[in-house]
């Protein structure tokens, strides 16, 4: 049996991975030749970002039963992110994930989650439902929903929290994720190209109705709710049922409302972009935090657009997550708090 526990602050649940970013940007990856390699993956480094702020977090995720599994363990335990619900999966490896980096705006990514990521292997029976619902905040992602048994085991856990405490949807739309677009439509023209976004819609809409909190980009909401105007998309994500709606608009910063008329929309924090992959877990983490803190609206999005800025004006995710009082050197008019050195040993 597992050791018994306090009520986590966070928990998030579902990606994890290793993300090998050049060291060298501006150029593409065909002439990189040195890597860093850091702990990746969207609802992970939201658990590091709340671990970074203060907060008791963990993580509900698969890896392969390999060496870079073995590495991911031993940075959730440096990043201090609790791994006991962080699985081995026999048959598939521990994806890795490349990125290009050409700031100011452009980052593609290159994802190997083949045949089948292990993070996408959490089933419904596996999950510890009591201590899903004793966690202050639950987070899960639009990437759970994206397969089976993972889909199953996200939608378990949302009922099993029962919109206790605050249940955030990361909308987290990555349309490579759902190739198969999901259930066949046996309206749709077979020639048509498939639309993952039709048939993930869907299975959104019933996460929505399990969530307190969603958060999403204008394309995320777009996908979710079918709005992406950004006031139109906070209504709509509103009507779906959650209480709060956090809609992120790139260059123009981030509008927030609330079902209690409550409104923020504030301006992002100018920083020189560095790699812009991490910044909205940073936000994602930050959020969390102000959430639990009890702050106002507004103040909670301005940390959270700090921290997020912080993160984008370095390489890493996971490593360069904010502490506390670099978000408050940049929300006091500091400046954007440079990268910690690596360790080169």
């Amino acid at each position: 049996m597992p050791e018994p526990y306090e009520p986590y602050d966070v928990i998030t649940m579902g990606r994890i991975g290793v993300d090998l970013y050049p060291l060298r940007t501006g150029v593409p990856l065909a002439q990189v030749d040195t890597f860093g390699k850091f702990l990746g993956g969207s609802a992970t480094n939201v658990a590091v970002a709340s671990a970074r702020l203060g907060r008791r977090t963990a993580v509900i995720t698969r890896t392969g039963r390999d060496a870079f599994g073995d590495y991911l363990h031993q940075a959730l335990g440096e990043f201090e992110v609790d791994d006991r619900w962080v699985t081995p999966v026999e048959r598939y490896p521990t994806p890795v994930t490349f990125c290009e980096i050409f700031p100011p705006d452009n980052f593609p990514l290159y994802f190997y989650r083949r045949p089948k990521a292990p993070d996408l292997e959490i089933h419904p029976h596996e999950l510890d439902l009591d201590g899903i619902r004793s966690a202050r905040i639950f987070w899960m992602t639009g990437t759970g929903l994206c397969a089976e048994p993972s889909r199953s085991a996200t939608l378990t856990a949302l009922e099993a929290r029962a919109r206790a405490g605050i249940t955030v949807f990361d909308l987290d739309w990555r349309p490579m994720f759902w190739p198969d677009g999901g259930e066949p439509d046996p309206g749709r023209n077979e020639d048509a190209e498939p639309d993952p976004s039709a048939a993930a819609r869907e299975v959104y809409a019933r996460a929505l109705r399990h969530a307190t909190v969603a958060v999403g980009n204008l394309d995320e909401c777009e996908v979710a709710v079918g709005e992406r105007e950004p006031y139109a998309a906070a209504r709509a994500l509103l009507a779906a049922g959650v209480e709060l709606a956090v809609v992120k608009q790139g260059p123009k910063g981030v509008l927030a409302v609330h079902r209690d008329g409550t409104t923020a929309e504030v301006p992002p924090v100018p920083v020189d972009v560095v790699n812009g992959l991490g910044a909205g877990d940073a936000f994602g983490g930050a959020l969390c935090h102000g959430l639990l803190a009890g702050w106002d609206l507004e103040h909670t999005m301005r940390y959270a657009n700090a921290a997020g800025a912080i993160v984008a004006g370095r390489l890493a995710c996971s490593s360069a997550m904010p502490y506390d009082s670099e978000v408050a050197q940049v929300l006091a008019g500091g400046p954007t708090p440079a990268e910690p050195e690596r360790d080169a040993s």
